[in-house]
């Protein structure tokens, strides 16, 4: 039986009143219930990055290195994100800055919300900037469309039968495949850029 690989969910919002927490929860639950994951879940609310980014030169803050640990151990991620303004959050951007090494040669699923976009235009431009970094963006990530259309009468969410219930089960294999695949290939040949 091979060992389990790591799964880092990041909540990419800070806002007061984010609908984030309750999607990254669904994601991770589904994720540790996909059986081959490990998820640790990373709240950028809770991490105390500082917002502004130093010098090449300067020693990164503790809240920098202790989240720094938390991304190298990790396989893979899934960036949970809300769409403002056609984009994503400045707060996800200064934490995907902070970092290089950690998100080269693995692999990256976008969890998008919003509005009727559903939050492709945040993905469409985290594409974009974590292929920069090397990291590769696994295609079928989900863009949840008016998310709050889909709590159930009881006020859970998703209701059973939203679409992303279905969609996750491919974001997950594919996350999962280019995980392993990726590992193993960093364990063999170091990636080199």
């Amino acid at each position: 039986m091979r060992e389990h690989l790591k799964l880092a969910v990041i909540i990419g919002s800070t806002r007061h009143g984010r609908f984030g927490p309750t999607v990254a929860g669904w994601f991770a639950d589904r994720a540790r219930k996909h059986g081959d994951l490990d998820v640790d879940l990373i709240d950028l609310a809770e991490t105390g990055l500082p917002e502004t980014l130093p010098d090449h030169d300067e020693t990164a803050p503790d809240p920098v290195l202790a989240l720094g640990i938390r991304l190298a151990a990790a396989d893979a991620y899934a960036v949970v994100t809300p769409e403002y303004n056609h984009g994503y959050p400045a707060p996800l951007k200064t934490a995907i800055d902070w970092y290089y090494d950690e998100w080269k040669a693995k692999p990256v699923a976008l969890v998008s919300y919003g509005r009727e976009s559903g939050g492709r235009h945040a993905a469409a431009q985290l594409r974009e900037v974590f292929g920069e970094l090397h990291a590769v963006v696994v295609r079928d990530g989900i863009a949840l469309d008016c998310y709050w259309e889909e709590f159930a009468a009881d006020g859970s969410w998703p209701r059973a039968t939203a679409a992303c219930n279905t969609a996750v089960k491919t974001t997950l294999d594919q996350l999962s495949w280019w995980a392993l695949a990726l590992r193993e290939a960093r364990n063999t040949t170091p990636y080199t850029t």
